[in-house]
């Protein structure tokens, strides 16, 4: 897999628990220009962020907004312990409240996703089922509402979003935020696979990063609304302003 010399190591940043954290700073985006770096960071659950790696989240990235896009049951299990973030504002937005739910309630998709669970010759046709309703779905296209929200409205520090290791939520919540800053559609891909460099389990085709559950998200967004942009701007309300003023803060010339 490439990597840009503006951000080695897929814009890793090495804490001592928190995992998957990446710096989108580097990122090739609209106008030759680049990814401010420090700004946007996207991570695993802060649950496993030490004392000494909230403290850098707070010195080194003067963090001040964290997104948590996990459900309520992994909030229980794995709290982010935000009172180590004095100071840090902290949104919960469930991305998939209501996905598997809204597939259930159709008989066509619930029958494919039936169908995919099953079907052992393919082990990533399920995840590349569900995929479609993590954008699609009422609970998804709220929480990335409100991502892009926070990340437009916080202007004096970073932003961090995250789910349980920051691969699938996260990483299509990454994939919207670069769409709006105009980041190629390659660095784009590299960035979602990159997951898989960081990730301390065994390989699994069940649920490791695949290009072909972006392919069906991407997709699925097209079919609905044109393209991601078209999405960014009807699902998630951005408006010429909006992507204006994103470019304006978090990009940088690139040389």
């Amino acid at each position: 897999m490439a990597c840009h010399d503006a951000r080695p190591n897929h814009g890793r940043i090495d804490f001592e628990g928190l995992p998957n954290t990446r710096d989108l700073g580097g990122l090739p985006a609209a106008g030759g220009k680049r990814v401010r770096r420090g700004l946007l960071l996207r991570s695993g659950t802060l649950y496993f962020a030490t004392s000494a790696d909230c403290r850098r989240l707070i010195e080194d990235y003067h963090l001040r907004t964290v997104v948590d896009l996990r459900g309520e049951d992994e909030l229980v299990e794995y709290p982010d312990g935000m009172e180590r973030l004095p100071g840090v504002s902290y949104v919960h937005a469930d991305a998939l409240k209501d996905a598997i739910a809204g597939i259930s309630q159709n008989a066509e998709a619930r029958a494919r996703l039936e169908a995919a669970r099953s079907n052992t010759d393919d082990p990533a046709l399920f995840m590349e089922t569900v995929y479609p309703h993590i954008l699609l779905g009422e609970s998804g296209v709220s929480a990335y509402r409100t991502l892009l929200r926070r990340v437009l409205e916080t202007t004096d520090g970073s932003v961090l979003w995250h789910c349980h290791f920051g691969r699938d939520r996260c990483g299509m919540g990454s994939m919207l935020i670069e769409a709006a800053l105009g980041v190629t559609d390659e660095a784009m891909g590299e960035d979602y696979l990159a997951t898989n460099l960081f990730n301390p389990d065994p390989p699994d085709e069940r649920t490791d990063a695949n290009p072909r559950f972006m392919r069906a998200a991407v997709a699925a967004v097209t079919h609905e609304f044109g393209g991601v942009m078209d999405y960014l701007r009807e699902a998630l309300g951005l408006d010429d302003a909006d992507i204006s003023e994103l470019r304006g803060r978090y990009l940088e010339p690139a040389s």
